[in-house]
C-alpha cells in the first residue's frame, strides 16, 4: 500500500501509509460474519488475520488500526517465545471481547468460572506491576503477601497457561480439566495468602509437599483424570490445613 500510495502521488499519513489505511483493513475484516451460500444454506465466514509488526512495535498504524475493527486479539511475546514458553500467547495484552458471549455457556457448566478468571486476570496484573519494583530493586525488599503473589503467578503462568503439543496428557485440555487446573491454582493463592497474613513464613508455605505436583499437573492429570486432580486439590487443603494448626500452636 505504500508503495502503490507513492506512485499514484497520495497524501502519505502516518509511517508512509496511505489515509485510506483504515478504511482498506475496515472493508477486509468486514467480510467476516454470517452469510448465505448460493445453494440458500446458512453459514459463516472466519478471518484470522496475521500481522508481524516490525520490531514488535503493537504502536505501530496497521496494528492500531486492525485492533480497532477486530474483537479478539492474540499478542504473541518474543521474551515468551524465547523463553520456551508455549503458546507465547501474552496475558495481558491480548483480549476478546467475546467473553460477553460465551460467560452463559462456561457458568451454566462452572458457576464459579467468572469469579476464577476476574481473580486470574487481576492476579497476573498485579504481578506485572510488582515486576517493574523487582527490576530495580529486587525482590528482597517486598513483604512476604507480595513476593507470594510472585510466587503464585509463575504457578499460574507455567502450571496453567503453558501448554506443551507434545505431551500426550498435555496437547488437548477440556473445559472441566481448565477449571479443575486454575480451581488448584487460585486456592492455593487464597489459602496460602491467609496463612502469610496470620504469620506463617512464606518459606514454609512455599516447601508444602504439593508444590512440584501442582506444577506437574496438566502433564501428570489427563482429560479422563479428573478423580484424580480431585484427589489432588483434597491432599493440598490437608497439607494447608495441616500447617494451619501448626502455626496455631503456641511457640511455632
Amino acid at each position: 500500500m505504500r508503495e502503490l500510495a507513492a506512485r499514484l502521488e497520495e497524501m502519505p499519513a502516518e509511517e508512509g501509509f496511505p489515509a485510506s489505511l483504515p478504511t482498506r483493513l475496515a472493508q477486509f475484516y468486514e467480510r467476516g460474519g454470517a452469510v448465505t451460500t448460493l445453494a440458500g444454506q446458512r453459514a459463516s465466514v472466519s478471518i484470522v488475520g496475521a500481522v508481524s509488526p516490525p520490531g514488535g512495535d503493537f504502536s505501530e498504524p496497521v496494528t492500531q488500526h486492525t485492533r480497532r475493527f477486530i474483537r479478539c486479539f492474540w499478542a504473541l511475546d518474543t521474551v515468551l517465545a524465547n523463553a520456551r514458553h508455549y503458546p507465547a500467547i501474552h496475558w495481558l495484552h491480548s483480549y476478546s471481547e467475546y467473553v460477553e458471549d460465551v460467560s452463559g455457556w462456561w457458568e451454566k457448566q462452572f458457576p464459579d468460572w467468572g469469579e476464577l478468571r476476574t481473580e486470574a486476570i487481576t492476579l497476573l496484573q498485579r504481578e506485572d506491576r510488582l515486576q517493574q519494583v523487582v527490576r530495580l530493586v529486587g525482590p528482597d525488599v517486598l513483604p512476604e503477601t507480595q513476593r507470594w503473589i510472585l510466587f503464585v503467578s509463575e504457578l499460574l503462568k507455567d502450571g496453567f497457561l503453558a501448554q506443551s503439543a507434545y505431551d500426550e496428557k498435555d496437547m488437548y485440555c477440556m473445559p472441566d480439566r481448565q477449571i479443575a487446573l486454575l480451581r488448584i491454582i487460585l486456592s492455593l493463592y487464597q489459602r496460602g495468602r491467609v496463612l502469610i497474613q496470620a504469620g506463617v513464613s512464606l518459606a514454609r508455605v512455599q516447601r508444602l509437599p504439593c508444590m512440584p505436583q501442582i506444577m506437574r499437573a496438566k502433564s501428570t492429570y489427563g482429560n479422563a483424570e479428573m478423580e484424580r486432580l480431585g484427589e489432588l486439590e483434597q491432599r493440598i487443603q490437608e497439607e494447608l490445613d495441616a500447617l494451619a494448626k501448626e502455626s496455631a500452636k503456641p511457640g511455632a
